[in-house]
């Protein structure tokens, strides 16, 4: 196959076709003058040979083959030069002004909410940070794909639209002119050239035959081979592709997935390839089989190879002209000039266009090779964007249907593109002008849901469909972004052609009004809730485009007027539609009202009114610009017809009220949620808030008695407010007084709510303000749930941040929670407790809120309304209607019946408002007065309000009924809203009374009422204050009472109390007194003869789970505490070791110094006696069993469980051991001491040990340790010598201890190695002694980074767990075999011990020498070990045996220390010659002797006395930690505070050292010199001495997790720039940062997964199995978000330490405001990680959102 295509060109030049040459060819081109003939002849010859082999193409030598053959010769003979060196000198003369980089998926796009013309104006990542808009308010955004950077759109961008990288003359070129001009000989041969490539591409790309080629473009006889090519569908998953292909071609799951990856990508493969009866029969099997899975089948095709070969090169070419498109604008238009040019006389559409219509049909990489070059060339030259944008309009109504048709993603569709050109404000304008583009956008929506039509011309939208209602968004999208900038400069054309497509607009929402019609269900219940969804999203998606044309309209007065009028007309056309002719006539107070007939409790009703909102919409912009007055020119007067106006709002608001009654409870939930949108902030504008717009054009209009009489009948209250029918039906009563209370708050509503400009004089600005008053009026909020409850504009956009700081003040936050703004003091003035935006909770909330702050400054609770602005003079007849008749009637009615106490007949709710209603009435009175001279004021609701009702005798006035009021017992929480009112009537009444002239004697009898009144409320006040110093004394009691009762309950429940204080301190008192009598210095001492007593206090403990309590003893049954125990990484800097992931051959007896990987054990300190755990994890694995379907949280398998009490994982338990008190009688330590030297001590055990060896050996030929007889001078030591200095018996455990020992051990080694667990396996007492000092370390490494004192600062769970881990340690050697311990113990000593080596003994400098202490102190007691009796070390014994034991371990550390961290040659000078100095100077020699000069003796001893005093400060720090917990010896006072100096000293004392360590090998000089001598001479530590190896220097690097950046953009940055190492595509990954070694990764994504022991697992598990032993924390930079996992299944997201300038983060970045990191927050992640509750938050986080359908935390 490769021979025949290689052999293609050569055999075609030796038949005398083409010169072999590129030049030559492209001179034989240019003789020839037709290209066009000779160019497809070339690629008749050469394409069909180069993609021969497309089921398995070799893309790098097709790539070669095209470049040789086709593409070099074509570019000689365009540019007349070797095309390389013609391209770099067009680069070098200057790139375009405009970017034009094309977004991908997932790539980061950032806008300026400062300078952005609109939102969809976006910057690249290079633009952006090259931009002045870096500092502006920006926001950051995901790209969804396809989108193009604005940078150099001077229209995009209201300053600053230029990055310095493209600013004319910023790249390096002299030249003004940013672009040199092509010769006119390149332009002659590009006007030949591009015409046949073009036209070759579009008929390729658009080419229907499979089987035949155009007769130019066959050469050869035609060959039977054909290829099955399977397309890409968005119905078919992953899944059913590769399910289809396995089943019908039979191949392998990988090459299935290789197929489908790959048709998801370019969106075709070829997937057989054959003669065409078998290609033939494969497509139908593939259909066959995809029809199983899926309702329809898969699109297959079979093309002939040479066909699929010529469509594959027209893409090739595709993007070749892409290349060139970037190179020079004379090329751009050249190109554009082509595609747009029409065939003269021909119908048919251009090149362009041709591309464009046929973009449905063409495969996905085709397509985004189409939309490439459509950028790079018609979107970067102005001129032809408007010729483009034009074509784009002409077919506008074609191209979408296609794309409603077509199942691809938008992003792939070319009707994307057209944000690109509706959205430039002067295109835009031009094609509103010269293609009517509203017009044919909004025919375009009539025609593309015709089926959703009913008979009435209504749309329906009953079993709709969601993927088809989405892609009709996009249609509604393009009208929103051509509205997106209103015109300054209207000409007559665009006002013409604007009101044409408002015009058309409006035949949209006539199909709207009305639509959806429901009518009450009485008796059943509905049976099918009815689909509301699509209707209500189409009415959010028109939201903004409603509100853009009412500003559009309000541009311009003629045009508003005109406007106007066609909606008034359109309104009235579907009021009047089925009106029926008779009318009802209503009485009431002596008014009159005729109405038609209609309920909305028996009649059709709908929600949907968009022409009468938009209607009300421009009524209001009709006011504000003043431009009513003209109305009449336009409507008149008898056509305007009120009634019918207010008629369709006022039943929607009617139907609201009969929901909240529950008059509709049968017509279920879609109702309800229907309603809740209405009033929703996504809706509202122009649903709700526009109905009661519509009611106040009603109150201005109409006569006030008239409106009030309609609202009546409407609410179906008539007969309420007539006469009291007595009825018994609690239902019928209850509805009644919720339809009333409904009904007076509209009338509040419509009298008080005039914060609209337009109704009022007010400005967005102050709307905006009181939103956010009476939001933070609730309680403080934060920013984002403020920015969610406002309304945004078309740029999405709630003006928030103009004006939030007017009102109220921000509060940062914590190191968890977010930042809230909290209202300033001032403001709460302004709360309206009737605001009509509240809903119910939020309404009493408030209330509830305002009144208790009202409550704690001790005045009175009355929450009176805010004086309201004055209305518009179109609006302000609307205040008659508080002081008509039939208002006074409604008052009157609720108070009275309050006042005569007919219970039933009235709430609490509606006394409030109409006591609202009251105050009002008074502020507009006083108002109005306050304003104007008294007798112009014909408002008169004071004078209204004191009249009587009627003429009958027991008639009274609103007055009186509220004096009454005062009395009622129920309404004593109204109390001082009634007097407020009361006093308001004075005022108003003195403001009428001084006006008017009065006589001396009534002012006097006013003024003494008054006076009377003052002194009453006077009264009033006093003895408020009295009650509220009563209540603060009584609550301060109780708050006594309380907190002595809580420190009663903390002292008795110790353990649930973390962070109460230690019962360390507690130990520390008792132990004081203990001493006082003996006041011993050495008490504080742990080790050797003058070791202090072990304060062993008697522990009694609860059970958390049966609550019994027990004393903690050797012989009781055990008592447990629940634990954790993990691999983990913590320690380690050197991530790159790879972990040994199976144990089974792992010998965990020695730790390297790195600490690369150990086993950690934690606890969450609650205790459990260990037979109620047992049956409690029992249970657990019951209820278990019996919920299958739950996604389990833990492994019981693996013995996990949720501690009872905390909920924290745990995965096993630790016997909690007693402390053996150990007294030490001073007159035997000192005896002991004048024998037991080192030396002595040594002897004595090599002799033990070599007894034993001789013992196992029975005569077998063992691995014996080789013994050397040197410095055994006293050969008479015999054997049993060890006991001649004190034993006693063995500690006995009682059986429920020793039962628990075993299952903790295994559970360690079970852990810790990951292997079966097995109770006798040789390495159970290794893993006890590592986990017991790995746990110690973190620990001290934990409280160093957080500067805590080393005792004294631990957490109560952290001191139980350690106390009971350290003791558990110390016990396990008793459930092991003793000869097993003792073999271990011997390859531990053969690091410290110079006589005998056992064979693998690792060197000095590869052993973590603290973990070598814990083994050995707590497996020496193995020594004392004999036949018949069961032997331990006594008191004297043991403190010797740690204490020489301690000495030896130092004393190697020290040496480690040296030979590895003291090499460096010293930067600063010091001649410090101290004793310590002096010391160090003269070890120098002996090791510089011993290492035969490989260490340097020239650096001086401060130098070395400063590497080891800082080196070995961790190690010693872990060993007080470790004998403290061993033994109970209280640590000395230092050890409590944080100093650096004292600690040192402190610990040195605590651990039986000298303060000048180098002190210790002085004195022990004999015995230590071989063993330094041995040391030193280790083959490891000479190679790291020379530098040839590297060793860990002390003191190791403390962990941290990786530095950030503080910008968040920047880490957006580096992720741009990332590239997946095993993709060789651009598509864009999730990438994904590891927080502990800063590896980034490609998350989710085939190309990354790794097969680990035959399973699946994705990047970042395995990356994790690694880096953190499973456990690991990673930060999903696209997302913001911070993942933890854990193993394979199991994680959880948390939040990512990132805040905006709010103190909020921000997941999936959909605020996409600036964010900064904050270094708090990044510590407690931190800190999650060092305390190793990872796994804790994980589990946590899971139990609380248990979900039925996990997430795949395999394949992240």
């Amino acid at each position: 196959m490769a021979d025949g295509a290689d052999g293609g060109p050569r055999a075609g030049a030796a038949g005398g076709w083409l010169p072999v040459q590129p030049q030559e060819r492209a001179m034989w081109y240019d003789e020839r003058f037709n290209f066009q003939a000779t160019f497809l002849q070339c690629l008749a010859k050469h394409v069909p040979n180069i993609y021969s082999a497309e089921m398995d193409p070799l893309l790098e030598k097709q790539e070669e083959m095209v470049q040789a053959a086709i593409l070099y010769p074509l570019e000689c003979y365009l540019f007349g030069e070797d095309p390389d060196i013609f391209l770099e000198k067009l680069q070098q003369s200057g790139t375009s002004q405009l970017c034009g980089k094309v977004f991908k998926g997932g790539e980061t796009t950032y806008s300026c909410r400062d300078c952005a013309v609109d939102p969809t104006c976006v910057l690249c990542m290079d633009c952006f940070q090259n931009s002045i808009h870096k500092n502006h308010r920006y926001k950051m955004h995901s790209s969804t794909g396809g989108g193009f950077c604005d940078c150099g759109d001077t229209e995009a961008w209201k300053a600053g639209p230029l990055c310095t990288k493209h600013e004319p003359g910023a790249s390096g070129s002299p030249k003004e002119n940013s672009e040199c001009q092509l010769n006119e000989e390149i332009m002659e041969h590009s006007r030949r050239v591009f015409p046949s490539v073009i036209k070759y591409i579009v008929d390729m790309l658009i080419w229907e035959e499979e089987k035949e080629l155009p007769p130019e473009l066959t050469v050869r006889e035609k060959v039977d081979s054909y290829y099955c090519v399977l397309f890409n569908d968005e119905h078919h998953s992953y899944d059913h592709v590769i399910y289809s292909l396995q089943r019908a071609l039979g191949c392998e799951l990988g090459e299935a997935q290789l197929h489908t990856t790959a048709i998801d990508k370019e969106g075709r493969r070829a997937v057989k390839a054959g003669h065409y009866a078998s290609c033939q029969e494969a497509k139908e099997e593939i259909k066959r089989h995809s029809e199983n899975v899926s309702q329809r089948p898969l699109h297959v095709e079979v093309l002939h190879a040479d066909v699929m070969a010529h469509q594959k090169f027209a893409l090739r070419l595709g993007s070749w002209l892409n290349k060139l498109m970037s190179y020079s604008s004379d090329f751009r238009q050249i190109f554009c000039q082509i595609c747009l040019k029409e065939e003269a006389g021909s119908e048919k559409p251009c090149f362009i266009s041709k591309l464009m219509l046929w973009d449905a049909k063409l495969h996905k990489g085709a397509r985004k090779v189409l939309h490439e070059l459509i950028f790079s060339s018609f979107f970067m030259e102005m001129e032809y964007k408007k010729h483009f944008a034009v074509e784009f309009v002409k077919y506008y109504k074609a191209l979408q249907k296609e794309y409603i048709s077509d199942d691809h993603d938008r992003v792939l569709s070319v009707t994307a593109l057209s944000v690109q050109m509706f959205t430039v404000p002067t295109l835009a304008r031009h094609l509103i002008e010269e293609q009517n583009v509203i017009t044919t956008i909004t025919e375009t929506l009539l025609e593309v849901l015709p089926e959703y039509l009913d008979k009435n011309d209504k749309f329906n939208f009953q079993g709709y469909s969601q993927d088809k209602l989405n892609r009709v968004y996009a249609v509604i999208y393009d009208l929103r972004y051509v509205l997106v900038s209103k015109p300054t400069l209207w000409t007559d054309r665009l006002r013409e052609r604007f009101l044409e497509g408002f015009i058309s607009f409006l035949r949209i929402l006539t199909c709207m009004q009305g639509m959806e019609e429901i009518k009450r269900q009485i008796g059943q219940h509905i049976e099918v809730d009815p689909d509301w969804e699509a209707a209500i999203a189409i009415q959010m998606q028109l939201k903004n485009i409603l509100l853009m044309f009412q500003e559009w309209c309000a541009c311009d007065e003629e045009l508003l007027l005109k406007a106007y009028s066609e909606c008034h007309k359109a309104v009235m056309r579907c009021s009047t539609n089925g009106r029926s002719r008779e009318k009802t006539v209503f009485h009431l107070c002596g008014h009159t009202l005729e109405s038609r007939p209609y309920r909305v409790s028996a009649d059709p009703v709908s929600i949907h009114l968009p022409l009468s909102r938009t209607l009300a919409g421009l009524h209001v912009r009709l006011s504000k610009t003043g431009t009513i007055s003209r109305l009449h020119e336009f409507v008149s007067p008898e056509e305007f017809q009120v009634e019918l106006l207010v008629e369709y709002p006022l039943r929607c608001l009617v139907l609201v009220a009969q929901v909240s009654a529950e008059m509709w409870r049968r017509n279920g939930l879609s109702l309800i949620s229907q309603v809740f949108y209405y009033q929703d902030v996504k809706c509202r504008e122009e649903m709700y808030d526009k109905d009661i717009i519509m009611l106040q054009i009603g109150a201005s209009l109409m006569d006030p008695n008239q409106f009030l009489l309609l609202i009546l009948q409407r609410y179906e209250l008539a007969d309420a407010f007539k006469k009291i029918k007595p009825t018994k039906d609690q239902d019928l009563i209850k509805q009644c007084n919720v339809l009333i209370e409904e009904m007076l708050q509209i009338l509040i509503y419509v009298v008080g709510e005039r914060y609209v400009p337009g109704v009022s004089n007010v400005t967005k600005e102050d709307v905006i303000m009181r939103e956010i008053i009476h939001l933070l009026c609730i309680e403080p909020m934060a920013h984002s749930a403020i920015t969610k409850s406002l309304p945004e504009n078309e740029n999405n956009e709630t003006g928030l941040e103009k004006v939030i700081d007017k009102v109220a003040t921000f509060k940062k936050p914590g190191v968890s929670g977010h930042g809230v703004y909290e209202l300033k003091d001032e403001c709460l003035k302004e709360f309206n407790m009737f605001f009509y935006h509240y809903t119910k909770t939020q309404h009493s909330k408030a209330e509830h809120t305002q009144k208790k702050r009202r409550k704690q400054e001790n005045r009175d609770e009355a929450l009176p309304p805010p004086p309201p602005p004055d209305f518009c003079p179109a609006f302000s007849n609307v205040v008659r209607i508080l002081n008509c008749d039939v208002m006074m009637h409604i008052l009157r009615t609720v108070l009275q019946r309050a006042v005569e106490l007919e219970t039933h007949l009235w709430t609490e709710a509606m006394i409030q408002m109409v006591l609202h209603l009251l105050s009002l009435g008074l502020l507009e009175e006083k108002q109005q007065l306050q304003k104007s001279p008294e007798e112009e004021v014909t408002f008169d609701f004071y004078h209204k309000a004191t009249r009587m009702g009627s003429s009958a005798l027991n008639a009274v006035n609103v007055l009186m009924l509220l004096e009454k009021l005062k009395r009622v017992p129920q309404l004593e929480a109204q109390k001082d809203t009634v007097n407020w009112i009361l006093q308001m009537f004075e005022t108003v009444k003195r403001m009428r009374e001084k006006s008017s002239v009065t006589t001396v004697v009534a002012a006097t009898s006013g003024s003494e009422v008054t006076k009377g009144d003052e002194s009453t409320q006077d009264k009033e006040k006093a003895e408020r204050k009295r009650k509220a110093e009563a209540a603060r004394l009584h609550r301060q009691k109780i708050m006594a009472q309380m907190s002595a009762l809580q420190r009663n309950f903390i002292e008795t429940h110790k353990l649930l109390y973390e962070n109460t204080l230690e019962a360390q301190g507690k130990e520390d008192a008792i132990m004081e007194e203990e001493s006082m009598s003996s006041a011993i210095d050495y008490s504080r001492i742990a080790l050797g003869p003058k070791r202090g007593p072990s304060v062993a206090e008697k522990e009694v403990l609860t059970c958390i789970l049966c609550q019994e309590e027990q004393e903690v003893k050797l012989e009781s049954a055990a008592m447990v505490l629940s634990a954790c125990v993990q691999k983990s990484t913590a320690l380690t800097q050197n991530r790159s070791r790879i972990l040994e992931l199976s144990g089974d051959t792992l010998d965990p007896l020695f730790m390297h110094p790195d600490l690369p990987c150990g086993t950690h054990t934690g606890s969450c300190g609650h205790v459990m006696h260990a037979a109620c755990w047992q049956k409690y994890f029992e249970a657990m694995q019951l209820n278990f069993r019996q919920r299958l379907h739950v996604e389990q949280i833990f492994d019981l398998e693996n013995g996990e469980y949720l501690c009872p009490l905390c909920k924290s994982l745990c995965n096993t338990v630790i016997p909690i051991v007693p402390l053996q008190a150990q007294k030490i009688n001073s007159e035997d330590a000192e005896a002991v001491a004048q024998i037991l030297s080192l030396a002595r001590w040594m002897e004595i055990i090599i002799v033990r040990i070599s007894g034993y060896s001789v013992k196992n050996a029975k005569g077998e030929k063992q691995n014996l340790p080789a013994f050397t007889s040197k410095g055994m001078g006293n050969s008479a030591l015999e054997f049993h010598s060890i006991l001649s200095f004190g034993v006693q018996s063995s500690v006995k455990y009682s059986s429920s201890i020793k039962e628990m020992l075993i299952l903790f051990a295994t559970t360690i080694y079970r852990v810790g190695l990951k292997v079966a667990p097995n109770e006798a396996d040789y390495r159970i007492p290794m893993m006890t002694w590592s986990t017991c000092a790995f746990t110690i370390q973190c620990i001290e490494n934990l409280l160093e980074t957080e500067g805590k004192p080393l005792f004294g600062s631990l957490q109560n769970r952290q001191h139980s767990g350690l106390k009971a881990l350290v003791q558990f340690a110390a016990a396990q050697r008793t459930t092991s075999p003793q000869v097993l311990i003792q073999k271990h113990l011997i390859r531990l000593l053969g690091v410290l011990l110079p006589n005998f080596k056992v064979e693998d003994t690792p060197s000095l400098l590869e052993v973590d020498m603290f973990h070598i202490l814990v083994a050995v102190v707590l497996s020496f007691p193995s020594l004392y070990w004999e036949d018949a009796v069961d032997l331990q070390p006594s008191s004297i014994s043991s403190a010797y045996n740690h204490l020489y034991l301690f000495h030896l371990t130092t004393l190697a550390h020290i040496t480690q220390i040296v030979v590895s961290s003291a090499t460096e040659s010293p930067t600063a000078q010091s001649s410090d010659n101290s004793e310590e100095a002096r010391s160090a100077q003269s070890f120098c020699r002996e090791v510089c002797q011993y290492t035969s000069g490989c260490f340097s003796q020239d650096i001086p001893g401060w130098l070395v006395w400063d590497c080891v005093k800082k080196g070995i400060m961790p190690y010693l720090r872990c060993a007080a930690l470790f004998f403290h917990y061993l033994l109970g010896v209280s640590p000395p006072e230092e050890l409590l505070q944080v100093s650096e100096e004292g600690q040192f000293k402190a610990l040195c004392s605590y651990l039986s050292l000298p303060t000048n360590l180098f002190l210790l090998f002085q004195e022990y000089w004999d015995t230590v010199n071989p063993l330094l001598q041995r040391w030193c001479a280790d083959p490891l530590v000479l190679s790291c001495l020379k530098g040839k190896s590297i060793a860990v220097r002390y003191p190791r690097k403390r962990n941290s997790l990786i530095e950030l950046p503080e910008d968040y953009s920047c880490l957006l940055n580096q992720a741009s720039q990332f590239r997946c190492p095993r993709s060789s595509d651009d598509e864009q990954k999730h990438p994904v940062l590891c927080l502990f070694c800063g590896a980034m990764l490609c998350s989710q994504n085939t190309c990354c997964q790794e097969l680990v022991n035959g399973e699946e697992l994705g990047a970042c598990t395995s990356h994790a199995l690694q880096c953190g032993a499973g456990v690991c924390m990673f930060l999903k930079i696209r997302e913001c978000k911070v993942v933890l996992i854990e193993g394979k299944t199991r994680g959880c997201l948390y939040p990512a330490p990132y805040l905006d300038e709010y103190g909020e983060t921000d997941p999936g970045l959909k605020r996409g405001n600036p964010l900064h990191l904050c270094q708090e927050r990044y510590r407690k992640l931190h800190l999650l990680w060092q305390q190793h509750c990872i796994i804790e938050e994980i589990a946590r986080s899971q139990e609380t959102n248990q979900i039925f359908f996990g997430f795949n935390w395999q394949l992240l």
